[in-house]
């Protein structure tokens, strides 16, 4: 590689299309006097097999295309650089990634109590054993199983899932939700983060960084409106335009930038989600052990450190990702660039999240997985069950070279799970993962660096063959089990829909105008506080909606009333008159259903 590079500083004049593998140049020697080197470049020793297809040209053999290995070169120089096998003089006095990890000696009195959280085995040899074990009756069920399942076809080899079609709602649900949004109030957004305010006091984790009482007019006010200035993206500009003299854009920008911190919003947002979850209709519409992580892409000016072209989003900027629970509300979020694969901010959201709801199981798409994530999310004690693009060309790995399996064989490669790099590794692999747990070590740090460029990274290859085997087991769970299928598109999808409502709230403009990655992530954050503000306004009102039925006569089914999500925006008013009502609410909102349960909703008797 570094040849390579050498290679090219000789070519930096050169404006052929083609150059020679081999040329001579003049370089001073020891004595000062110009000698005659040979420079080289061995494409075969470091490019693939798809780079050299076009590295070389047919008509011209010992030669190569100029702009095509410039790519080449520096694309592989990157990688090298990111996992360490190349370095710069002098990198050393930047942070080591093994110096942060816990030493062994720190980490032996935790791995019995971690891995017993885990629910895995806490001795290498066991371990292993543990996860072949699985592996292997998954993979005997399935096989078993094959005959009776008619969504899976085996075609060439090539596995095909048969598309089901959704199920519909009853037309009892359908009626139920039309006489519940019938009976919902209006309700201006101002108006519902001043009502979530003084009921849930999630202000008070705002104020000046001394810690001091904030020596302000109306303290609870000047918060609400600089959380509705920034989740909406107005500004506070615009917010003090339309508040007729209330408040100064100085206040609102004082608030917002000394007052305010991510990790503030953050405890702001845990306050609602921990109140949202005491609402027994939130248990009606999950139990909170399940979430989904995925990215929405927001736009910023371009010359930004972060800002980047989204291919999949086809826009220029971030990415506000977030982590929704199956209750509909949003556990975390922040901001993250293009570029980055997102599945190394997924385990740092639930590390981060601090609410009452901690889910033990994460669905997310294709950004959302790698192998190594598969990996550490195990030891971490969460399943990884994400929705994949083009899982039928991904490798299933076998538990042993000699299974061999009676109907689903075509699915296996010929490659097996390396256990015994495992369990030499295992060590290393408790080291990082309790190191993460006991935040010595960012997840996100650690996942940036175990990326597929870490190939002769060990503590990548250990990880790499844990997630192999972790996610053979999940493909094949994802064949042979069609709930869990309607699960993961059922989550994502309402994932997908806080993304809309999000954005809904979002109105004053999709392009945050700033350039400090501290104001970016605030407005994500800002942006998650107002959506989970109005997610628990939402259920409130549907709650008190849901038992005047039952009052008046008409019984209600849970089953129907868990298919009405919350995410409402006909009953509550963005734009007109923004006016500021301090007033305490007339009364607490109820948070219990006082329902018959079981029956189907039906129109009164007459």
């Amino acid at each position: 590689m570094l040849e390579a590079v050498l290679f090219l500083r000789a070519l930096r004049g050169a404006k052929a299309a083609l150059v020679p593998e081999r040329m001579a140049q003049q370089q001073p020697g020891p004595d000062g006097e110009p000698v005659t080197v040979t420079l080289s470049i061995d494409v075969e020793a470091f490019a693939s097999g798809m780079w050299r297809k076009i590295l070389r040209d047919k008509k011209r053999p010992g030669m190569l295309v100029r702009r095509h290995l410039e790519v080449c070169v520096f694309s592989y120089l990157a990688a090298e650089l990111r996992s360490g096998d190349i370095a710069v003089a002098g990198s050393d006095s930047y942070a080591n990634l093994h110096d942060q990890l816990m030493s062994w000696q720190e980490c032996q009195p935790l791995v019995a109590a971690f891995c017993a959280q885990a629910g895995i085995p806490a001795a290498p040899g066991a371990l292993t054993a543990y996860y072949r074990s699985k592996l292997a009756e998954v993979a005997a069920e399935v096989d078993a199983g094959y005959p009776g399942n008619t969504d899976l076809l085996l075609e060439g080899g090539r596995p095909v899932l048969r598309r089901r079609k959704g199920a519909e709602r009853r037309p009892s649900a359908l009626a139920l939700e039309a006489a519940i949004h019938e009976r919902l109030p209006q309700r201006a957004l101002l108006d519902i983060l001043t009502r979530t305010a003084y009921l849930l006091r999630w202000h008070r984790h705002f104020g000046p960084a001394s810690g001091s009482d904030p020596k302000i007019r109306d303290a609870m006010g000047r918060y609400v409106l600089t959380a509705f200035s920034h989740g909406t993206l107005l500004g506070p500009t615009q917010v003090a335009a339309h508040m007729r003299g209330r408040v100064s854009v100085h206040e609102l920008s004082l608030a917002g930038n000394k007052h305010t911190t991510a990790s503030k919003i953050d405890a702001a947002s845990v306050d609602v989600i921990n109140a949202f979850n005491q609402l027994d209709v939130a248990g009606v519409w999950g139990d909170g052990k399940t979430a989904a992580a995925d990215g929405s892409q927001i736009d910023t000016w371009d010359d930004n450190l972060l800002a980047e072209t989204s291919i999949r989003y086809g826009g220029y900027g971030g990415i506000a990702y977030r982590l929704v629970s199956n209750t509909y509300i949003a556990l975390f979020s922040r901001f993250i660039p293009c570029g980055v694969w997102e599945a190394v901010y997924l385990i740092d959201g639930l590390s981060k999240n601090a609410s009452d709801v901690q889910p033990d199981t994460v669905h997310a798409d294709t950004q959302g997985q790698s192998l190594p994530v598969f990996g550490l999310g195990a030891l971490l004690g969460f399943d990884l069950l994400p929705r994949i693009r083009n899982w039928h060309d991904l490798v299933f790995y076998r538990p042993d070279e000699q299974v061999r399996y009676q109907h689903i064989d075509s699915l296996f490669g010929e490659e097996a799970v390396d256990w015994k790099l495992i369990e030499t590794h295992w060590s290393d692999l408790l080291r990082t993962a309790i190191s993460i747990r006991e935040n010595k070590l960012s997840s996100v740090t650690l996942l940036r660096r175990l990326g597929n460029h870490s190939r002769k990274n060990r503590l990548y290859r250990a990880f790499r063959e844990l997630g192999r085997a972790i996610r053979t087991i999940t493909l094949l769970r994802y064949l042979s089990e069609p709930a869990l299928r309607e699960q993961i598109t059922a989550i994502t999808n309402r994932t997908e829909a806080f993304h809309g409502f999000a954005d809904w709230l979002m109105f004053g403009g999709k392009l945050i105008s700033h350039n400090d990655p501290d104001h970016h992530e605030k407005v994500v954050k800002f942006n998650e506080l107002l959506a989970n503000c109005v997610i628990y306004s939402n259920a409130c009102d549907l709650t008190d909606a849901t038992n005047a039925l039952a009052a008046e006569g008409h019984p209600v089914d849970l089953d129907d009333l868990a298919t009405i999500s919350p995410y409402i925006t006909h009953t509550i008013r963005r734009f007109g008159n923004w006016t500021l009502n301090l007033t305490p609410p007339d009364q607490a909102p109820a948070t219990r259903l006082d329902l018959e349960p079981r029956v189907l909703f039906g129109a009164s008797p007459t």
